[in-house]
Parts: C-alpha cells; structure tokens; sequence
C-alpha cells in the first residue's frame, strides 16, 4: 500500500465521520481494523485478517500519516495538509 493509499485510507474515515466543521468526539482507529476510501461517498470498515503474511503484506509500502494532518473534501475529491483546525474550523500553521 502507498502513501497515496495509507492517507486515503485514514482520511476516509475521517471525512464518513465528519458531520460538522468540527466534530463533537474524537474519532478512534481501531487496531486490527482496515479503513478504504473508495471515492466520494463511498467508505468501509473491515477486520483484518490478523496472519503475519497480511501484516507483512500491508507493511511493505505503508507510511505513517504525520501529527497535524488534515483531511477534506472538496469538489468530490479527497485531501490532505499539514496545519491544524481551531475551534471554529478556520485552517492555521503550529
């Protein structure tokens, strides 16, 4: 799995969840869970299977997703940036 993939994958989550500029709760990855974007409105959730050979397998190409990365949506399609959110959803660098 790539970057591309491993951000799209967590930033699917993220964006199905989100009802609000801000959600109201903090929204968790479980582990042993997979998430997939598949294109706008298209999200899902499954376990994973838990062999060392699918483990390995996922690992090869994944990339760890950095502290302050954003997720949106726009015009259909997914997105990411550094930078954070304050309380009223404005966008600002740390």
């Amino acid at each position: 799995m790539n970057k591309f993939s491993k951000t799209l994958l967590l930033a699917a989550g993220l964006a199905a969840l989100a009802t609000s500029a801000v959600s109201q709760t903090p929204w968790e990855m479980k582990s042993g869970m997979a998430y997939m974007y598949a294109g706008p409105g298209k999200m899902s959730a499954m376990a994973m299977a838990s062999s060392p050979k699918n483990h390995d397998a996922m690992m090869k190409n994944a990339q760890k997703v950095p502290n302050n990365t954003v997720f949106f949506m726009d015009k259909g399609q997914l997105y990411s940036t550094s930078g954070m959110l304050d309380p009223t959803g404005n966008f600002y660098l740390p």
